[in-house]
């Protein structure tokens, strides 16, 4: 999955305006955008939502995090539809990735939906605790499919007046980034770059999107309909990415045993190999 687009979960027309977009995961919300007294309707309307799904998107639901008493209440709403996935907000390492998946395990074996089907996705920087816990999600549950980061919700833990100048992270939120994706990369799963906050930049949408790629981030969350198809194209790798990524792995697949095979001229060794397989694995 490359882009991940956020709907409020109490807008039936948002949702089906994104239904027709090109966003391979739709990220139905029940935290952020969801007043707190519109909490209960907007799970309703959001089970409804997930009861309309196709096939051809993936759905997730970001929850309210744990230490706001609503996760449960959320999470009783929404699992017996069947979502491919939860967004965990303000997630503070490993434990609460492993305390939400007990409690999806309870609530899949409730309404007979296969055990470890619902996969968790955290937003794991949005606290100065968060950051610095990082290293702690390799060995979390197996339910862990990814992560994420957020520069918001942190510049607020850290009293900081502003994240960003002419559209560049300031230095504190590059950190939680790049620790975002060698956290990811640490525990074998997806990184996934944050938001672009500029609606109408486009331009710098594209430059965003294009560097978290080169350093290796394989997704991006999107807010708004029309950041996608750039996000899209960005992970999107090209033909000549895609064959030269077949060259490497069907050369390790002629010398099994090899640490090192030639390649164009070039020596290429098992590093090259993973990401060669990354590659395909987004194309």
């Amino acid at each position: 999955m490359r882009s991940f687009l956020f709907v409020p979960g109490d807008s039936t027309r948002k949702f089906e305006s994104a239904r027709k977009t090109a966003a391979d995961c739709l990220i139905l919300d029940l935290e952020d955008s969801v007043a707190p007294d519109q909490k209960a309707g907007a799970r309703a309307i959001v089970r409804e939502m997930l009861n309309a799904r196709e096939d051809r998107q993936k759905i997730y639901i970001r929850v309210n995090a744990l230490d706001t008493g609503l996760t449960l209440a959320d999470l009783a709403a929404v699992v017996p539809g069947k979502p491919d996935g939860i967004i965990l907000p303000k997630c503070e390492g490993g434990a609460d990735i492993d305390k939400l998946s007990l409690y999806l395990d309870a609530f899949e074996a409730a309404h007979g939906i296969e055990n470890g089907h619902i996969r968790i996705i955290p937003v794991a920087t949005e606290t100065a605790m968060a950051v610095l816990k990082l290293d702690t999600f390799a060995g979390a549950s197996r339910r862990l499919w990814g992560l994420t980061w957020g520069g918001e919700d942190l510049s607020a833990a850290l009293g900081a007046t502003r994240n960003r100048t002419d559209g560049k992270f300031h230095s504190p939120y590059l950190l939680a980034r790049d620790l975002c994706l060698i956290g990811a990369v640490a525990a074998g799963v997806v990184p996934i770059d944050t938001i672009y906050a500029d609606i109408d930049n486009l331009e710098g949408l594209k430059e965003e999107a294009i560097a978290a790629r080169r350093d290796g981030f394989l997704g991006k969350m999107v807010i708004h309909p029309k950041h996608i198809d750039v996000v899209n194209a960005a992970f999107t790798p090209s033909d000549e990415e895609i064959a030269h990524a077949k060259k490497i792995v069907e050369a390790f697949e002629q010398n099994p045993t090899a640490g090192v095979v030639r390649i164009d001229g070039k020596m290429v060794d098992k590093p090259h190999l993973r990401a060669a397989q990354k590659v395909l694995g987004l194309g």
